[in-house]
């Protein structure tokens, strides 16, 4: 479940007991050329599940590196064995973009089809 409301505009809430939810976020380091993305995994008790922290390639706009982050994240859960999940980023218009299917994405249209393909198996 990919919700379209930021992580910074509300308050943590533990999703049901069955679930886990995936925050993400991602920082651009103009003086390095590169990209950061970090994700945490957490119960229904906020107890952390599983955290991950990963460098990726210089980007040129802070959607493109949100994107990235969540794909990496979704990967990175997947691997962990985790598949219901509740999906929270930063970014307004990244999580806007997963949760309508209609939105016409052309620039990063490749990278949001690999989001959904992974959430498809999930």
């Amino acid at each position: 479940m990919v919700t379209n409301t930021p992580a910074s505009k509300c308050v943590w809430r533990a999703p049901p007991l069955e679930d886990y939810k995936l925050n993400f976020d991602a920082g651009v380091f103009l003086d390095q050329q590169c990209s950061g993305f970090r994700a945490i995994i957490r119960n229904s008790n906020g107890e952390v599940m599983a955290g991950m922290l990963a460098k990726g390639p210089y980007v040129h706009s802070s959607d493109e590196a949100e994107v990235m982050a969540c794909r990496r994240a979704i990967e990175f859960s997947k691997d962990a064995g985790f598949s219901r999940l509740i999906i929270e980023g930063y970014s307004l218009n990244v999580m806007r973009a997963l949760s309508d299917p209609t939105k016409n994405r052309p620039l990063l249209g490749h990278i949001y089809d690999d989001i959904k393909c992974n959430l498809r198996g999930m």
